[in-house]
C-alpha cells in the first residue's frame, strides 16, 4: 500500500484585497475562462461572414453569464441543499457562502440563449451551436479553481497521485477536480473545436456538448466524494451528479440524431 502522497499546499483563497473588494482564486479562474471565451467568440464572429458581430457576441455572453450565475445558484440550492433551503429560505441569497451547480447553470444558460435568440432573431440551435465550443475552457478553469480552493475533492484512495487535502481530513483522495478539468475542460474543448472545423448539421454541436459533458461527468463522479447531505443512491452506487448527467447524455444523443435527420430531409 502506498504511504507517500502529495500534501496539498496551503493556499489563501484571497489573492489580494483592496478595501472591501477581494480577488479570489476561484473568481480569477472564471474571469480567465470568460475572457478566453470572449476572445474565441469574437474570433469566430469575425470569420462568420456577417452572421455574428461583436455587439451580438457581447450581449450573448453577458446574458449567458447571468444565466450561469442565477441558474447555478438556484440549481445548487434545489438539487443539493433543498432541505436546508426549506428551513432557511434566505440561504438562496447567501451566495458568499458558496455553492454552484453546473446542471443548474446549464439550465440558466439555455434560458438565456432562448431569450437572446429571440432578441437577435435567430434560431435557438444556431445560437447553441455557437456557444457550445466556448464553454469547456471555462469549465476547466473553474475546476482548477475548485482544486486551489481545496473543495470538491475526490474519494479516499491509495493511488500514487492521491492528494492530502486539509479540508478532506488529510486523507489520500483522488484529485477529482483535476480529472474534471482534463475531461470536461481540455478534452471536451478539443473535441468540439475539432468538430466545428467542418460544416455540421444545425444543433449537432450543442448535442455533442451535452452528450460528451454528461458522459465525462458521469465517469468522474465515480471518483468524486458525494455531497455529505445526499450521499449515494440506488444501493450506494449512483451520485446526484450522475443522476443529473444521464438525461444530458440521452438528450444530447437525441438532439444529434434529429439534427442529422433534419439535415437529410433538407438536403
Amino acid at each position: 500500500m502506498n504511504t507517500e502522497f502529495f500534501t496539498f499546499p496551503s493556499f489563501d483563497p484571497i489573492i489580494f484585497s483592496l478595501g472591501p473588494i477581494s480577488l479570489r482564486w476561484y473568481g480569477l479562474m472564471y474571469l480567465i475562462g470568460f475572457l478566453f471565451a470572449r476572445w474565441l467568440a469574437i474570433k469566430r464572429a469575425n470569420n462568420s461572414q456577417g452572421a455574428w458581430n461583436v455587439e451580438q457576441v457581447d450581449n450573448l455572453l453577458f446574458n449567458g453569464f447571468m444565466g450561469v450565475f442565477l441558474g447555478g445558484r438556484i440549481g445548487y440550492v434545489l438539487f443539493y441543499q433543498f432541505d436546508y433551503f426549506l428551513q432557511e429560505p434566505s440561504y438562496l441569497f447567501r451566495v458568499w457562502e458558496g455553492g454552484m451547480s453546473f446542471h443548474g447553470g446549464l439550465i440558466g444558460v439555455i434560458i438565456s440563449m432562448i431569450i437572446t435568440s429571440k432578441l437577435q432573431k435567430r434560431s435557438f440551435w444556431v445560437t447553441a451551436d455557437f456557444v457550445a465550443p466556448l464553454i469547456p475552457f471555462g469549465l476547466g478553469m473553474g475546476r482548477i479553481g475548485n482544486f486551489i480552493n481545496d473543495e470538491l475533492w475526490g474519494r479516499v484512495t491509495d493511488v500514487s497521485w492521491a492528494v492530502l487535502f486539509p479540508s478532506g481530513g488529510y486523507l489520500p483522495r483522488h484529485p477529482s477536480q483535476l480529472y474534471e478539468a482534463f475531461l470536461e475542460g481540455l478534452v471536451l474543448f478539443f473535441i468540439l473545436n475539432w468538430f466545428i472545423k467542418k460544416p455540421r448539421a444545425t444543433g449537432s454541436i450543442a448535442g455533442l456538448f451535452l452528450a460528451c459533458y454528461g458522459f465525462f461527468r458521469f465517469i468522474v463522479e465515480f471518483f468524486r466524494e458525494p455531497d455529505p447531505q445526499l450521499g449515494l443512491y440506488f444501493g450506494q452506487h449512483i451520485s446526484m451528479g450522475q443522476i443529473l448527467s444521464l438525461p444530458m447524455i440521452i438528450i444530447g444523443l437525441i438532439i444529434i440524431a434529429f439534427a442529422y435527420k433534419s439535415a437529410l430531409k433538407k438536403g
